[in-house]
């Protein structure tokens, strides 16, 4: 019986003393001014020269993050096997944004594409298009602006930089995750990711899109996607999210007068999120589905349709995602009940992931109840073990 409250199962691969670290740490994010302010201060210190790469090391980074290489994430990724749970290699570096900077994110991603075709307990590669171009230019184009000869060779060279991976991943057999970012380029996202299903989906679905449903637009888009991937003969392939941006996007659309394209409620990003599973489970031949999710009551609804449905666990069409160093109870526990499952598992150097960091500090925060959740769980097992 699948149970996500079986700590023993949850955090059997942590020691007492990470456990202890980890309940610290989540203790820390628990406090609302440190998770406010910390990012102001850590930045302030590393341009001070200040000596903090070993304290964020040690902590949020040892928590979220695979290593600073690859070789070094390929030490987590094989401790996440030894209990069934498989990896996403994710190349999270941010904020260098020049050509020299794209290419080099390129390359990165096609390495973690080249690595899995030998350890095949990486199962994706993920892809953020920001990495690879300028996000100002594809703003403008999907705005409707004119661009100049300059600018159309600057596209050119992100498009090129999107289709060397994709051939990466048909080549390594490994699928790669082009990952969800913010709508004002999303548009122009989409529609270069459907141009690479088209191409390399006839028969493996090698191409994923993602999809986050906080947008009340995006399940009306995945019918449409199925649609025409019917009409094209090729298989969708998506990752399903609830959504990373909600504070950017609601700012933007206030100040510059356009309907926010985010959800009314929770309660709503919840209602597309499952129906949209549903959809895919539904049409599981023609739909490969990855739902990234930390949310329990998802993660169970989906391992029951399955089951109604008379899907296997081992489905090749269906696997579940959460980040590496959160959710520990559902990945651990879906994974030993023969689910296919992995971890996000995001590498760069310590001062290059900042931002990730940041990011997943505040999703413990704001997110209602994860990081009680996270410290509850924690201090369960703790007691378990006596």
């Amino acid at each position: 019986m699948l149970s996500f409250q079986n700590t023993q199962i949850a955090f059997k691969h942590k020691s007492d003393a990470e456990l202890s670290r980890a309940k610290y740490l989540f203790t820390l994010m628990g406090v609302p001014f440190l998770v406010k302010k910390g990012p102001m201060f850590v930045n302030t210190a590393f341009k001070w020269g200040l000596p903090v790469k070993s304290i964020l090391k040690a902590t949020l980074f040892r928590q979220f993050c695979g290593g600073e290489t690859l070789q070094e994430s390929i030490k987590t990724s094989q401790k996440l096997n030894k209990y069934k749970v498989k990896t996403i290699l994710d190349y999270s570096v941010e904020g260098e944004h020049n050509e020299k900077a794209f290419d080099a994110c390129r390359d990165e991603i096609i390495k973690t594409l080249e690595h899995s075709s030998h350890h095949r307990e990486v199962i994706f590669s993920a892809c953020k298009v920001s990495g690879l171009g300028n996000t100002a230019l594809l703003t403008k184009i999907q705005s409707g602006e004119t661009i100049n000869y300059n600018e159309k060779d600057e596209e050119s060279r992100i498009i090129k930089r999107m289709e060397a991976i994709a051939f990466a991943a048909v080549r390594n057999r490994t699928p790669v995750f082009f990952d969800a970012e913010e709508s004002w380029f999303q548009n122009w996202i989409d529609q270069q990711v459907e141009r690479l299903m088209e191409r390399h989906n006839t028969e493996t679905p090698w191409i994923y899109t993602t999809l986050q449903l906080y947008r009340h637009d995006r399940y009306q888009y995945l019918q449409d996607l199925h649609q025409r991937a019917v009409d094209k003969q090729y298989i969708v392939g998506v990752k399903l999210v609830r959504g990373a941006y909600l504070e950017k996007e609601t700012r933007r659309a206030e100040e510059q007068g356009y309907q926010n394209p985010i959800q009314p409620n929770k309660a709503a990003t919840d209602h597309d999120f499952d129906a949209a599973c549903t959809y895919c489970i539904e049409n599981i031949q023609q739909i490969a589905m990855c739902a990234g999710t930390h949310n329990e009551e998802s993660s169970l609804r989906i391992t029951q349709q399955m089951e109604a449905k008379q899907i296997s666990v081992h489905h090749p069409h269906i696997c579940f995602a959460q980040l590496l160093g959160m959710s520990d109870h559902i990945s651990y526990n879906l994974a030993a009940a023969g689910y296919t499952t992995a971890k996000y598992l995001p590498f760069g150097p310590v001062a290059s992931v900042l931002p990730y960091l940041f990011r997943r500090a505040e999703e413990n925060s704001s997110v209602a109840g994860q990081t009680g959740r996270e410290l509850e769980l924690i201090k369960k097992e703790l007691k378990r073990r006596g």
